[in-house]
């Protein structure tokens, strides 16, 4: 047997232990749930075939409200990638340029990321909570007694709005790490370059320090929409298991028809959905990217 046959063997064994992993947790799932989305079925009994009928029943019934879902989804990207991530990005940029304790700032901005998100959940409860709540407590001394009465868990105006803010608190140590990284990662000898020349820390960030990390921040931008489409378990935490369907997202419908409802064919069709839409939106940020590159 050839060196190189051998070598290619082995690398085949050393790799199939973790190839089988990703076919059984990832692959197969994903065609287990495209097939059971054009059934009639539930979590026991027989199963009937109904072809498109999930689909075209997701889009046009109203009891399921599937774009309603979809457009909470939309919103909660749209925060992360016009709030949440320009945050991230100041500062990754300002710890990036070496200032004193930056290692005490990184470890500060990232401990929210390793906090579970059922404890940042019930937290973010008690912030709310209209009668001694941290957030009502503070806005009534001082002095805004209307503000300081709201149901902001209670209101389907207020609630996505209050459910952003604990994913921005929890996240943006994530995506700046992501972007710190990168940041370091830009050669010093470009930066004196630039400032021997006359540019500002804000020229030097804007003309230099970005464009090069740009591939970091496509990523960036590309886990905080499928994210938001994903979003379920601080949704379900903060809207009491998701009972009051204030901020109903694909992910919360999807378990409400799995497992409240019993029909595993819609669920599996919203399933499929979603991953379309991640995909979707994953090409089109790339496109994007493409184009200004």
């Amino acid at each position: 047997m050839k060196k190189s046959t051998k070598n290619r063997i082995n690398v085949f064994l050393f790799l199939l232990p973790a190839l089988i992993l990703f076919i059984g947790v990832l692959i197969a799932p994903l065609f287990l749930s495209a097939e059971y989305s054009f059934f009639n079925m539930k979590s026991y009994g027989p199963r009937t075939f109904i072809g498109l009928q999930n689909y075209k029943e997701l889009f046009t019934s109203k009891s399921i409200d599937f774009f309603g879902a979809l457009k909470n989804a939309i919103l909660l990207a749209a925060f992360s990638v016009f709030i949440q991530l320009p945050l991230s990005l100041g500062l990754a940029l300002m710890l990036g340029k070496g200032i004193k304790g930056e290692r005490v700032f990184l470890s500060v901005y990232f401990l929210p990321v390793l906090i579970s998100t059922v404890i940042i959940g019930q937290l973010f409860i008690k912030i709310y909570n209209p009668d001694y709540g941290i957030l009502n407590v503070a806005l009534r001394s001082m002095g805004f007694e209307q503000l300081g009465q709201l149901q902001w868990l209670g209101k389907k105006d207020l609630a996505v709005g209050a459910v952003f803010v604990p994913t921005l608190w929890q996240y943006v140590g994530y995506h700046m790490l992501l972007m710190y990284a990168g940041v370091k990662g830009v050669s010093p000898e470009l930066r004196e370059a630039a400032m021997l020349d006359g540019a500002t820390d804000g020229q030097v960030n804007r003309y230099i320090v970005i464009p090069i990390i740009k591939p970091i921040l496509k990523v960036s931008v590309i886990f905080a929409i499928t994210g938001s489409l994903k979003a379920y378990d601080l949704i379900h935490v903060l809207t009491d298991k998701g009972a009051s369907h204030l901020v109903e997202v694909p992910s919360t419908l999807m378990i409400n028809m799995l497992f409240t409802r019993n029909r595993f064919g819609m669920g599996s069709a919203i399933a499929v959905m979603l991953i379309i839409l991640c995909f979707f939106f994953a090409l089109v940020v790339n496109r994007v990217f493409k184009e200004e590159d």
